[in-house]
């Protein structure tokens, strides 16, 4: 999640063809994802829940799959965060960010116009190509205070993708999810405080955290999981 307080943007109409959710036409390998966005209990999927008292920044993030190509198959699109910023500066991590007030109300489609726009302003993403199928129960990011809705979408029609602003975005690539799933590619993460979580190597990155959880619990869900030891531990200041 890249955008902390600043000044809110003009709301955008065009955001609003976009702003639903159907599974109609989604490819059948992406079927089991929706299935489990339609079932899985906030439990299943993190121990770190919203407060009860309302508390917290309301945000979201774009979980996008693609159809890849045909020699790696499908793909997530992933950003790696400016090591400038405040929260989380140089983690790898889905599109995302807080609600604007002009995004709407955060318990029905405010969640999903600001990860549209979030993605479309940190990546360059067109929104009118991407079919929103999925909306996951809301988290909560305890060190930032975020409560996040994440949002599953297709890339029904890929749009060219890059760093929009070097402030934010380091840059912008996508992972097929082969790659994620491959054991060789999986690891425990531990934390210099000692917590310890899933993780995955892509190239000279460890993607961590709540990005890693996501996709770790998205994986299983789905039935695209495959055994890894996890007894492969590496350290937050791992390099390749």
């Amino acid at each position: 999640m890249t955008r902390g307080p600043h000044a809110s943007k003009t709301y955008d109409k065009s955001y609003d063809s976009a702003v639903q959710v159907s599974s109609e036409g989604l490819p059948e390998w992406l079927e089991p994802v929706a299935h489990a966005a339609a079932t899985v209990r906030p439990t299943e999927l993190s121990r770190f829940l919203p407060p009860e008292n309302g508390e917290g920044r309301q945000s979201a993030v774009l979980i996008l799959f693609g159809a890849g190509s045909p020699e790696t198959g499908p793909e997530l699109l992933l950003m790696e965060r400016s090591s400038a910023l405040r929260s989380h500066a140089g983690q790898p991590s889905f599109p995302g960010g807080s609600l604007d007030p002009e995004d709407g109300d955060p318990q029905t489609t405010g969640p999903l116009r600001a990860a549209l726009r979030e993605a479309e302003e940190e990546t360059g993403l067109d929104p009118a190509g991407v079919q929103i199928f999925g909306v996951l129960p809301r988290l909560y990011i305890p060190v930032s205070g975020f409560v996040v809705t994440p949002v599953l979408a297709w890339w029904r029609e890929p749009s060219p993708v890059g760093v929009v602003d070097p402030a934010e975005t380091a840059r912008v690539f996508t992972v097929p999810v082969s790659h994620l799933t491959d054991p060789a590619n999986r690891v425990t993460a531990v934390h210099p405080r000692g917590h310890k979580g899933p993780a995955f190597r892509v190239g000279s990155a460890l993607v961590w955290g709540f990005t890693a959880g996501l996709i770790d619990r998205l994986t299983h869900f789905a039935g695209w999981e495959r055994p890894w030891d996890r007894s492969n531990e590496v350290p937050l200041d791992w390099h390749a």
